[in-house]
């Protein structure tokens, strides 16, 4: 039912996402970069190698290349369209999963695939209101530099932008080059799992940029287990989305690209096998349903200590 966010990289860069020339993500000094034309959004192995939980056969340039065009066609739209779609419950939800997050004073979170600053947006928001807290900051990484303008845009006038607690850089989640190893003390990533043509690298790389301690989670669609739900949440894909989709913008196509995408993801007890076999610790089943069942929250934590083999 979720679409949500873009999580693969054409080229590892920072991109400028300010109005005006001079603003800089982490230290580093970015330049405005127009949407580049290409023939292959990501060169080299790493967009070769296929997850062992990816159950799509196209070739992975081809699904890269169709959700970078997907994602920008969409940009502008995207947040309306979404919040029609999902029938207005996916801040809802999302506000719920920060709350199940639980976020302590002061932590820095890492905000993979959050071009639209939702998960930004409601994590600030209760480091502000739960925790009185001023000093928690994020950093918001997505493949997409348009659907990061849109989600610069969004916090442009917050008290949070001016206090440098926000800020934004183009990245592939499976190539984190500009994140140091060890340095964030929570790592999220929303409905933007799906997206990856390897999920097992982007958990690598969460492992490695997250300090030891740290928390890894991810909201994304799930294999609802009741017949009824799974039957709702069919026709909801095939037969209301599309309308709906169809009602309010005119680019069905790459909806129906994302659409595809979102559908594509594992059940969740394989993914929660993908994280333990990634490093962290997940407790329990390592996930929680939610919305009936058709959503699933994950969890996991880098040990702080792994003992020598």
């Amino acid at each position: 039912m979720f679409l949500q966010a873009s999580s693969r990289s054409m080229k590892n860069r920072v991109f400028n996402l300010a109005a005006s020339p001079g603003y800089s993500v982490r230290g580093l000094a970015v330049n405005a970069a127009p949407r580049q034309q290409h023939s292959s959004p990501h060169t080299g192995p790493l967009m070769n190698t296929r997850s062992n939980i990816n159950s799509e056969s196209a070739p992975a340039e081809s699904k890269a290349e169709a959700m970078d065009d997907a994602y920008w066609k969409v940009a502008e739209e995207y947040a309306r369209v979404n919040r029609i779609i999902s029938l207005g419950s996916h801040i809802r939800l999302k506000k719920a999963f920060i709350k199940k997050m639980a976020p302590s004073p002061g932590e820095q979170l890492l905000d993979v695939a959050g071009g639209t600053c939702d998960i930004a947006e409601c994590y600030l928001k209760y480091q502000d209101k739960v925790n009185g807290d001023r000093t928690s900051t994020v950093h918001v990484v997505d493949f997409n530099p348009g659907m990061l303008s849109v989600g610069k845009r969004r916090l442009a006038d917050t008290q949070w932008m001016r206090d440098g607690r926000v800020t934004f850089a183009q990245g592939d989640a499976e190539n984190l080059v500009d994140i140091p190893d060890n340095s964030f003390d929570a790592y999220t990533i929303s409905f933007g799992m799906h997206n990856l043509e390897n999920r097992d690298k982007a958990l690598a790389e969460a492992y490695r940029v997250l300090k030891p301690g740290g928390r890894f989670e991810c909201l994304e669609n799930s294999h609802a287990s009741s017949p009824i739900m799974r039957a709702l949440l069919k026709w909801h894909w095939d037969k209301v989305n599309p309308f709906l989709v169809g009602l309010f913008t005119n680019n069905r196509a790459a909806y129906e690209q994302l659409a595809k995408s979102a559908r594509s993801f594992p059940h969740q007890r394989e993914f929660v096998k993908a994280i333990r076999n990634a490093g962290f610790y997940c407790h329990g089943p390592g996930y929680e349903t939610l919305h009936h069942g058709i959503l699933a929250a994950f969890f996991g934590i880098k040990p702080r200590y792994v003992p020598e083999r």
